[in-house]
């Protein structure tokens, strides 16, 4: 039976989620619509609207829906030469300029209102500490994982994307509060608040706000608690089996699903692929890299040279990963690296 340990690429749909869509999909109205089949429609919208905002800590008003978290980047980031650190996700490079200096693991921001900042990178899982007055965070993978409220976090505007805690893909979320000058990328019937013309993903959307809703709530129950007892676990481990290991940003405050190690002298891609072939499913980076020929340019901004930053590999768990799983990846592994060291 395989086992996904890649959590931080996407994640299983939610119950809660499936519900909310299947529900949704009976709903014929468009949402612009004034009669009652668009007002149901537009309800669907505004709930998930209502959901989300309450999960993340901020105002009905604030969210605007888009296609992704790749979007709301380009929404917020497009023209504002704001500048950014090395290690920030590809939807943000496109857009900044990758100056900030990145020392041991933490980056270092001169000036906040000028500035971009991840909460939590997706290879490392190292989460960063949000200075006031930050202009834009990229809280994608840190939200329903660990503690954010857009309202006490000093940061001007986020954006997050359904699918890294259990919504669907294809629907994502900029989070500003109302009135603040953002200038829409898609025009057309000004639908979210003319922020973001094309008829509203009522389906994803309502799969969205009921995700963000149950992710919370799991957060707020301590279910993470025990995925981080789980992840170190792991890496005792695979240090017991490889002492040459190196465990990216274990010094540093991390999610609690994720773990980034490299093996000098055994590639990343080629470790993907004898865990595949296992039964597992890992990565050797994030998703939106992972399958390109070249080093990580996150692990690189950190210290590590070429045959390092070549080596690594990322396990990221869910809530569903249980203990077994985990130490039957951590035997497949050795078992592996061993072949390999005899080969």
């Amino acid at each position: 039976m395989r086992v996904y340990l890649d959590h931080n690429a996407t994640t299983p749909l939610r119950a809660e989620a499936r519900a909310a869509m299947l529900a949704a999909m009976d709903v014929v109205g468009n949402p612009s619509s004034v009669h009652a089949e668009g007002r149901a429609a537009k309800g669907l919208v505004e709930k998930a609207r209502a959901q989300l905002a309450e999960a993340v800590g901020a105002s009905g008003a604030d969210v605007v829906f888009t296609s992704g978290a790749t979007e709301a980047a380009a929404l917020v980031l497009a023209g504002r030469g704001l500048k950014a650190a090395p290690i920030e996700h590809d939807a943000v490079h496109a857009w900044v300029d990758p100056v900030l200096p990145v020392v041991d693991g933490a980056v270092q921001v001169d000036d906040p209102g000028a500035s971009v900042l991840q909460l939590a990178n997706s290879e490392t899982g190292i989460v960063q500490e949000l200075p006031q007055g930050l202009a834009v965070s990229d809280i994608t993978q840190g939200f329903g994982r660990i503690p954010f409220a857009f309202n006490w976090s000093g940061v001007r505007m986020v954006f997050l994307s359904a699918h890294k805690f259990g919504g669907p893909k294809g629907v994502g979320a900029l989070i500003f509060p109302a009135g603040t000058d953002v200038a829409a990328q898609i025009k057309g019937g000004g639908q979210e608040m003319g922020r973001r013309s094309g008829t509203e993903n009522v389906v994803a959307i309502a799969g969205m706000g009921a995700a963000a809703q149950a992710a919370q709530a799991d957060l707020a129950g301590g279910k993470w608690d025990r995925i981080e007892k789980l992840r170190n676990i792991l890496e005792s481990a695979i240090e017991a089996a490889e002492n040459r290991t190196i465990f990216v940003g274990k010094g540093c405050r991390r999610l609690p699903n994720t773990s980034c190690f490299a093996t000098p002298g055994w590639k990343g891609e080629t470790q993907v692929m004898a865990m595949d072939l296992a039964g597992f499913a890992v990565s050797a980076g994030s998703a939106c890299s992972s399958g390109k020929v070249k080093v990580s340019r996150v692990l690189k901004a950190m210290g590590l040279d070429d045959e390092a930053a070549a080596s690594a590999l990322r396990v990221s768990l869910g809530l569903e990963t249980t203990e077994d799983e985990v130490m039957r990846f951590a035997q497949a592994w050795t078992e592996k690296r061993a072949r390999r060291r005899a080969a």
